[in-house]
């Protein structure tokens, strides 16, 4: 099995950036916790980030016969991407939306994805477990509806 992990744009910068919403863990430590996890469960995990919603899109779409699902931590690009929401359909696989902060405690801007409708499920407001409680809903998903 293959999962594909996107990280949204400015979550290069985790560790030091606004470590009160997002933690103090680099996005290497959120990386290495989520390869150990992968691991652990016997997956193939790719981890790709990128700050423009092209390249993001382009990743989404290159996911086709390549992946078996995706966890997706589309940061900003949540309140306002169509062209990510109409992506992740078109890809037709099974997907989890994650946030490190529970976005409906934040701006009301926050409170409202784009994303949401057409993924299995959102994981928001653990700091880096997101990823994982995530990546575990995804496999669970994925090992019940095998065929």
């Amino acid at each position: 099995m293959k999962i594909l992990v996107i990280h949204g744009p400015n979550l290069n910068l985790l560790g030091t950036r606004e470590p009160d919403q997002y933690g103090t863990l680099t996005l290497e430590q959120i990386n290495n916790k989520i390869l150990s996890c992968a691991k652990n469960q016997n997956v193939e995990v790719k981890i790709f980030q990128a700050n423009s919603e092209g390249e993001i899109i382009s990743e989404i779409h290159r996911a086709i016969g390549n992946f078996n699902g995706i966890v997706i931590n589309p940061a900003a690009y949540t309140h306002t991407s169509v062209a990510l929401r109409d992506a992740l359909l078109a890809v037709e696989l099974p997907t989890v939306e994650v946030h490190l902060s529970n976005i409906y405690k934040r701006e009301d801007f926050r409170k409202q994805s784009l994303i949401s409708d057409v993924v299995l499920g959102v994981i928001s407001g653990f700091r880096e477990q997101s990823y994982i409680l995530g990546l575990e809903a995804l496999l669970h998903h994925l090992k019940d509806n095998k065929s």
